[in-house]
């Protein structure tokens, strides 16, 4: 790879020829002088996922957004293009930040912004219409979610956007599995640091195997 002076010749070098942006020229020559690297684990998800349920790979993706100029983008842009292209609105915001991460714009868990961020996902032996009535039904979530929330918006049987008593905010996202399952996907965000991020992760274990035992 070359030296940081030698880089920064090289980057100006490639914005004349092409009228590329410091940023994207920068992030072209250094995707050429480095080994390919493991898409998927930078994103924090594997390809396989994120094709079946967006129709894209991650080198798809990277492609299909390094030419709009999500680079340069912030968050919100990025997730509106995703959106733009057909992809379900729970697998915007995995592209979205999954894309960020690829790009080095935020560390795995982190947020834009600086705050932290984590994901959590199961499948339960019940109809996508029970296990969204158990999250969107504040009587049944109350029996096994020990925590006080507020749903802010709601898509039924799709997704649910909420606000917690510690100002942090949860994003549901639920998928029919067939026969009678379904799962449900959390991001938890705005979390402010990554001790709070891990411990939540665990909190979320939990909150998940009280479920279960409710929906029996």
């Amino acid at each position: 790879m070359p030296k940081q002076k030698d880089l920064k010749r090289l980057v100006r070098s490639r914005m004349q020829k092409t009228g590329e942006a410091y940023t994207a020229a920068r992030l072209q020559l250094l995707r050429k002088a480095s080994p390919a690297p493991d898409l998927a684990a930078l994103a924090g998800m594997s390809d396989s996922a994120v094709s079946e349920k967006t129709g894209r790979t991650w080198k798809d993706w990277v492609k299909t957004l390094d030419a709009a100029g999500a680079a340069e983008m912030p968050h919100r842009e990025i997730a509106k293009h995703v959106a733009s292209l057909g992809t379900p609105s729970w697998w915007t915001q995995m592209v979205t930040v999954g894309y960020e991460r690829i790009r080095g714009l935020r560390v795995k868990g982190q947020l834009r912004g600086g705050t932290y961020q984590v994901s959590r996902s199961r499948t339960f032996p019940v109809s996508v219409e029970t296990l969204f009535d158990a999250f969107a039904d504040a009587r049944k979530r109350r029996r096994w979610l020990p925590v006080k929330i507020t749903v802010r918006t709601a898509r039924p049987h799709k997704s649910l956007r909420t606000t917690w008593e510690d100002g942090s905010l949860a994003l549901f996202g639920f998928t029919p599995k067939g026969g009678a399952k379904s799962a449900v996907a959390v991001a938890h965000e705005k979390l402010p640091n990554p001790s709070v991020a891990e411990a939540l992760k665990k909190a979320w274990d939990e909150h998940f195997e009280r479920l279960a035992r409710f929906l029996g």
